[in-house]
């Protein structure tokens, strides 16, 4: 496995390597989820093609600076896991080597990103999309792949991708959750315990809601009313946001008439999680 951490570094490796290229991009901190997204990867790839892996904590789209002090960078043991799972290519870079010092352009999306994510981090999918924009430029890869959980960050950069012609093709995983159904992300290590043990709840609100379907239900208050009960009997758990939106456009609705997603942010703490269910008609 071949590691770089200068884009010129990048540009080397990459001439010498196989085609296709997959790349799965990832802020480091590495669990089974991003372990999954490379071996689809590979299965993308083949195995005469090159995965490649980026682990770039990304400045521009931490809303809170909290969150990016705190972001957990295991490096070592993340390029161990990459070799594992069968990666033969990890990129690196710093900040400065990603970002002048006065950089004046920004990839922005405006309608995707209005609600969820977008309404409570203001400018976290300029930085999402300014970012991935540059690595599809930097590995000009055939493909890449995407965990389904960030279900926001998978619309908008389809989008992104569809709206400039960018020539990848961007594939969805789906999320890949702990035994008691908590989905897997890198912020879960940062739970206090007593978080840890009630943050399968999500889960089981955003489950719970979800069964209303097989009663008829399609009106989308109840479905936010369930989802929202539950949750909000836990003495820890603080909701950040909790809609029904469009599976396509990600707007609100009012009533369940084609796939839409129950979707929700909250924080144990300052440590936010996402997670979100399919509603299908």
């Amino acid at each position: 496995m071949r590691v770089t951490s200068s884009p010129a570094g990048l540009r080397g490796e990459i001439a010498t390597l196989p085609r296709p290229l997959v790349l799965v991009p990832t802020m480091g901190a590495l669990h089974e989820g991003h372990l999954a997204l490379i071996r689809r990867a590979r299965e993308t790839a083949g195995p005469g093609g090159t995965v490649a892996v980026s682990i770039f904590v990304n400045p521009i789209q931490f809303d809170r600076a909290g969150d990016l002090a705190a972001y957990p960078k295991p490096l070592e043991d993340d390029l161990a896991k990459c070799e594992t799972a069968g990666a033969d290519l990890v990129f690196t870079p710093e900040s400065g080597s990603m970002y002048f010092p006065d950089r004046s352009i920004n990839v922005t999306e405006n309608l995707l990103s209005r609600h969820l994510c977008g309404a409570t981090r203001p400018g976290h999918f300029d930085g999402v999309c300014t970012v991935v924009l540059k690595l599809f430029n930097l590995f000009q890869p055939e493909a890449a792949v995407f965990g389904e959980k960030d279900v926001q960050q998978l619309a908008i950069i389809r989008r992104m991708v569809r709206d400039l012609d960018v020539p990848v093709e961007v594939i969805g995983y789906p999320t890949v959750r702990e035994a008691d159904g908590l989905a897997m992300s890198s912020r879960n290590v940062r739970l206090a315990p007593e978080h840890r043990a009630d943050a399968p709840r999500i889960r089981r609100a955003l489950e719970g809601a979800r069964s209303l379907l097989q009663f008829g239900e399609r009106a989308a208050a109840p479905f936010l009313a369930a989802a929202r009960k539950h949750m909000e009997e836990s003495p820890f758990l603080r909701i950040d946001y909790l809609e029904l939106v469009d599976a396509e456009t990600l707007q609100p609705v009012g009533h369940i008439k084609k796939p839409a997603v129950l979707a929700t942010a909250v924080f144990y703490g300052e440590v936010r999680l996402i997670d979100h269910v399919m509603l299908l008609p």
